[in-house]
C-alpha cells in the first residue's frame, strides 16, 4: 500500500536514520545488550546527526522543526531494524521527555536544559510510576514540601527507562493531598544530594535499556527546577503528553512487526524441510498471508494517526486505539514468526528470538492494553 504521510524531505531524512543505525548502532548493539545499558555515545552521536529534539529553537542549538513526522521516522527505522533498546532510549528523549522541556519551561530553564538535550550531552528521563501505583497516576505518593527557595522531595519510582543514564529527570510529586490537583512536576538533576539510583532492573527483554529504580531522600530541589506553577496542573500535564507517547509506541510496534516479517519471509524461503522450502507449505503461506495483511491494515491506521498528530488533531482515544492494536499485533507477529523458525527461533543468536522478548513489554508500558480499552470504552459512553 503506497504511503502518503511523508514527503521527499522526510524520505531523505529516513536515509540519514538508516545510515546512522548502520554506523552507530549495529556495531555496538550486542555489547549494549550484554552490559544492560546503551552507551552514552549513542546520544552524542544522535545529537551530532540531528536525530534529537527536532522542535528545539535554533537559538538553543536545534533545528526549530515542529513536525512530529521526523520523530516517527526515527521510531520506525529503529523498530524495523530490530534495535528496540537503543530506539527506546532515543524515543524517550524525543517523544516522551522532550515535550516537558519544550512546552513547560520558561526562558531560563530552556537555556539551561534544551542545548544539552538536543546535542545529546544531557540524557532525560521521566519518573511517574511508583512501586504501589502502576498506571494510576492519581495515586502517586512521592511528596515535595516547600521550604523557602527549595522543595524537599521524598519517595521512590520504579520502571524508569534511561534511569541510569539520565542527567535530568522529570519527577511527578505530590504538593497537596488532592488526588488529581495535588501533583507538580520537578526536574531533578544528576548529583543532587539524596538522589540515588537503585537497581538497573533485570528484564525479560529490552536488555540494553537501563530501566531502573530511583530513590529520593530529602532531595532539595530549587524552585527554579519546578515545571510550571504549583497550581495543581501536574496530573493534567502528564495526561496531555500520553497520546504522543502512545502513538510513538504504536509506530514502533507496527514497524517492528514489518521488520520481523521481512526477516521471516527470507528465512522460510531459504530454510528447507522434507525437501522443499518451509515457506512453500500451505500452513506457512496462509499464516504469512494473514500476518502481512493485518500489518498492512494496521500500517494504514497508524499512518493516519501520525498525519493527524502532525496537524495537532490526534485524540487520546485514537492514540489508545493505535497503541493497543499495534502492540498486540506486534506480539502476535513475533510469536508466529518464531514458530516458523522452529527450534532455531528459540536461539538468542537469531533476531526473531529477541524480537519475541522485546515485543512483550509493548502491551504494558505507556498504558496497558486493558487501560487502552478502558479509555475507548468510556468514550463510547459505557
Amino acid at each position: 500500500m503506497p504511503r502518503t504521510v511523508y514527503d521527499d524531505d522526510h524520505e531523505l531524512f529516513r536515509e540519514t536514520v538508516r545510515s546512522f543505525i548502520a554506523a552507530e548502532v549495529a556495531p555496538h548493539d550486542e555489547e549494549w545488550e550484554r552490559r544492560g545499558i546503551v552507551d552514552r555515545s549513542l546520544f552524542h552521536a544522535a545529537g551530532d546527526a540531528g536525530l534529537l529534539m527536532f522542535p528545539t529553537p535554533e537559538r538553543y542549538g536545534g533545528a526549530g522543526v515542529d513536525d512530529w513526522r521526523f520523530n516517527a521516522i526515527v521510531d520506525e527505522e529503529f523498530g524495523r531494524a530490530g534495535y528496540a533498546s537503543a530506539g527506546l532510549s532515543l524515543a524517550l528523549q524525543n517523544d516522551v521527555v522532550g515535550p516537558y522541556f519544550l512546552d513547560l519551561t520558561d526562558d531560563e530553564q530552556k537555556a539551561r536544559w534544551l542545548p544539552g538535550l538536543t546535542s545529546g550531552e544531557l540524557v532525560g528521563a521521566i519518573a511517574m510510576t511508583e512501586p504501589g501505583t502502576g498506571s494510576d497516576l492519581s495515586g502517586i505518593a512521592t511528596t515535595a514540601v516547600r521550604d523557602g527557595d527549595h522543595y524537599v522531595l521524598n519517595g521512590a519510582k520504579t520502571f524508569i527507562s534511561n534511569g541510569q543514564n539520565a542527567d535530568v529527570v522529570v519527577v511527578a510529586a505530590r504538593t497537596s493531598p488532592d488526588r488529581h490537583r495535588g501533583l507538580t512536576l520537578f526536574v531533578v538533576e544528576r548529583g543532587m544530594p539524596g538522589f540515588k539510583r537503585g537497581r538497573n532492573l533485570d528484564k525479560l527483554g529490552l536488555h540494553g535499556q537501563d530501566t531502573s529504580e530511583l530513590h529520593f531522600s530529602d532531595v532539595r530541589v530549587p524552585v527554579a527546577n519546578r515545571l510550571g506553577a504549583e497550581d495543581g496542573q501536574g496530573f493534567f500535564q502528564l495526561m496531555r503528553n500520553l497520546p504522543q507517547e502512545r502513538l510513538s509506541l504504536a509506530v514502533t510496534a507496527v514497524s517492528a512487526a514489518e521488520g520481523v516479517l521481512a526477516r521471516t519471509l527470507e528465512y522460510v524461503t531459504e530454510r528447507t524441510a522434507f525437501g522443499q522450502p518451509i515457506g512453500s507449505f500451505q500452513n506457512s503461506r496462509f499464516l504469512l498471508a494473514g500476518l502481512f495483511t493485518q500489518v498492512d491494515v494496521t500500517r494504514v491506521f497508524v499512518d493516519r494517526c501520525v498525519e493527524l498528530h502532525a496537524r495537532g488533531k490526534l485524540t487520546a482515544v485514537q492514540a489508545a486505539e493505535a497503541k493497543w492494536w499495534a502492540s498486540e499485533l506486534q506480539v502476535k507477529v513475533a510469536d508466529r514468526c518464531l514458530q516458523l523458525h522452529g527450534g532455531y527461533g528459540y536461539m538468542r543468536e537469531y533476531p526473531v528470538a529477541r524480537a519475541f522478548v522485546d515485543a512483550r513489554i509493548q502491551t504494558i508500558y505507556g498504558g496497558t492494553t486493558e487501560i487502552m480499552k478502558e479509555i475507548i470504552g468510556r468514550d463510547l459512553g459505557l
